[in-house]
């Protein structure tokens, strides 16, 4: 039996929305169950609870994918990477979005040196952020990276990355499974030890509005 779709859209709009949605919310919730009818319907409910979850959180509540800002001052270099610059080099970058791309992704993630250009061209993209030139490549995007952006694309890449472990070897089925469920610890599966409580909640929030009821 296929979701009730009219259920679920009221309820995340009353309970996760504060009575509001836009289309483009309502799109990319849409692009999401989507994908889980046509490949996943058979798999735990809990499993997409957790997903649109993790994307209203990556997202700030768009439900579409969106970039890293990396729209720094001086100040707040200094505060999130205060291993990376010094007040003078925090004063020289302030502002210039590509400039600390390349300078705080420089030589990881599969990057190169900062004078590659690979920090800013492998930032943060998609549902749920992927960055650096390695990760890029697991998900076959490394050679046309503004593909992470693409509204089919970014929704594969959440799916495969969350189900199959290919963020941080941690899947859905590891939380959520006939004798497990886990909305906290699940945070693991993306960055573990962030916020791991409330976006737990608003897993739940969303499993509560999956109805397949018609009446």
């Amino acid at each position: 039996m296929p979701m009730n779709r009219q259920f679920f859209f009221e309820e995340v709009r009353e309970n996760l929305f504060s009575g509001a949605l836009k289309q483009s919310q309502v799109n990319g919730m849409e692009a999401i169950l989507d994908e889980w009818d046509a490949n996943h319907a058979d798999k735990d409910d809990r499993w997409l609870a957790y997903m649109l979850a993790t994307a209203y959180h990556e997202t700030g509540r768009a439900m579409a994918p969106v970039e890293e800002n990396l729209n720094y001052s001086a100040a707040r270099l200094r505060v999130v990477f205060p291993s990376r610059f010094t007040a003078a080099q925090a004063a020289d970058y302030a502002g210039n979005r590509q400039r600390i791309a390349n300078r705080v992704y420089a030589n990881k993630l599969g990057n190169g040196d900062e004078a590659s250009g690979d920090g800013w061209k492998y930032r943060g993209r998609g549902l749920v952020q992927i960055t650096g030139k390695s990760n890029y490549a697991k998900f076959g995007v490394a050679d046309t990276p503004d593909d992470a952006m693409n509204d089919v694309k970014t929704v594969q890449i959440m799916f495969d990355g969350m189900i199959n472990g290919r963020f941080t070897n941690k899947e859905l089925s590891n939380y959520f499974s006939p004798t497990k469920e886990d909305w906290k610890n699940a945070r693991d599966i993306i960055l573990p030890g962030n916020l791991e409580v409330e976006i737990g909640k608003y897993g739940q929030a969303f499993y509560r509005c999956i109805s397949y009821t018609t009446g």
